[in-house]
């Protein structure tokens, strides 16, 4: 039987505490537009995201009032695009990058991920084509998006590849300068990338990911801190994360219910649920707003990482038992720009950069939507990127960095990019060099427990 205390629960998690399935995410195989003609490839590729996706934003939208839940974003994530361009006699990544854009807008998706490539052994001819492309691609196009893979837990660390990352954020960011440098914000270096991550700049279809599927991405930390905020102030720690596993557990339930309705709408397999707490810029969605619940006087507080970590463990803990299948980040988001909390902090300089690097050893990503001086030198990014890039090396987990060198601006100015993607204050960095060091080349070995088979 349905309880009356259950159907006012699930009201107050979407009217009063900002639960919503933030995203929908239609993973969609290129590898059959492959072709040596660039034009023949266009027109698969963009027959192809019609076909699947002319029904995803209806559909979705349809479920969304019949059953009174949000959902925030419509995506589709594709191929790594490095595959097919460099199967062309005379590759054109800006052309395929058009083309992927055009049919995105057609079919109302929010944004389009897989303008990819996995370089953490090397790069092919058509690796170095599509990074080169980058800059220009990202100022050309509204909703594509861009992720580069220069490191494994296996592999090590690709440095040519962190080393030209950093250039290649810092012509994008160059190129919209007009607009905060939001191209950068786009653009996401990653450390162990999964294939089925449904969540922007990064989503793309892996490999070995299966024709068509849907994946999707739950939220809700306005709910979780609702429920913490309903405990004794003097409930302890194991209290607190069983409070935690079972509003997770609560919060999937919802984004699996949606995800199979939707995937049966469509017609195609119902892929994995990301179990992550993406927070918004909205007042009281905000994953610092959970420590601060929890008893830390705000996010950045002494104590903060073992938070965060506390609630990473018990969202994935949580949200595990309901779904079959769990994929993506899972855990606990801390993008500054898009987390009202965290903008906060930085503003008031609770958190800085070295803080957040700390955090991401025990969060789903990395560092997220950081701004800091368009002046900040290539080789400083390279250095940021690098230390990212170990953390997930070394503790085998996804780390990433999307920062934004906001040209023009300096620590203390801001930069606002509207929507999702929010305001940020400028963050200082440490300007000490690291030129000598990312110049070397190569690849940082892999750890020695990579060698587990």
């Amino acid at each position: 039987m349905i309880e009356v205390n259950n159907i006012i629960e699930t009201i107050n998690m979407i009217r009063l505490h900002n639960l919503d399935i933030r995203t929908v995410t239609l993973a969609l195989s290129l590898r059959d537009c492959i072709s040596e003609d660039v034009d023949v490839v266009c027109e698969k590729i963009y027959k192809k995201i019609k076909k699947y996706a002319k029904n995803l934003v209806k559909y979705a939208d349809d479920l969304a009032d019949e059953y009174s839940i949000p959902i925030i974003n419509k995506r589709i994530a594709v191929t790594p695009i490095s595959i097919l361009g460099e199967s062309c006699t005379k590759p054109d990544y800006l052309k395929i990058a058009k083309t992927l854009d055009k049919a995105a807008k057609e079919v109302g998706v929010n944004f389009i991920g897989g303008y990819s490539a996995h370089v953490e052994k090397g790069m092919t001819k058509g690796d170095q084509l599509l990074i080169d492309s980058i800059p220009d691609v990202l100022a050309q196009t509204e909703r594509l998006c861009s992720s580069i893979n220069v490191a494994t837990s296996k592999a090590g660390i690709n440095m040519d590849a962190v080393l030209k990352m950093s250039e290649i954020i810092k012509k994008t960011a160059e190129l919209t300068k007009d607009n905060d440098s939001v191209g950068a914000a786009k653009l996401v270096v990653f450390c162990n990338a999964p294939s089925d991550n449904p969540f922007m700049a990064g989503a793309f279809c892996g490999y070995g990911e299966s024709e068509c599927s849907l994946n999707v991405g739950v939220s809700g930390p306005g709910v979780v801190r609702a429920a913490v905020e309903s405990l004794d102030k003097d409930a302890d720690m194991s209290v607190l994360a069983n409070k935690i596993k079972e509003t997770a557990y609560k919060i999937t339930s919802t984004g699996e219910l949606i995800g199979r309705k939707l995937s049966d709408k469509l017609g195609i397999p119902f892929g994995v649920i990301d179990l992550s707490l993406a927070p918004t810029p909205a007042v009281g969605d905000s994953v610092a707003g959970i420590f601060q619940a929890m008893g830390l006087e705000h996010a950045g507080a002494c104590g903060t990482t073992a938070a965060l970590a506390m609630l990473n463990d018990a969202v994935k803990k949580g949200g595990i038992m309901a779904s079959s299948h769990v994929g993506g980040l899972s855990g606990a988001f801390i993008p500054v720009s898009e987390d009202a909390g965290m903008i906060e902090a930085a503003e008031k300089k609770y958190l800085n950069i070295n803080k957040l690097e700390a955090m991401t050893s025990v969060c789903s990503v990395g560092l997220d939507m950081i701004a800091i001086p368009g002046d900040t030198s290539e080789d400083i990014i390279a250095g940021i990127i690098a230390d990212e890039m170990a953390i997930g090396m070394i503790n085998k987990k996804t780390t990433a960095v999307r920062i934004i060198p906001a040209i023009g601006k300096k620590e203390g100015d801001s930069v606002e990019f509207g929507g999702l993607l929010g305001k940020a204050p400028i963050m200082g960095v440490n300007n000490l060099s690291s030129s000598n060091f990312v110049k070397r080349g190569g690849r940082i070995p892999a750890p020695i427990h990579s060698l587990n088979n």
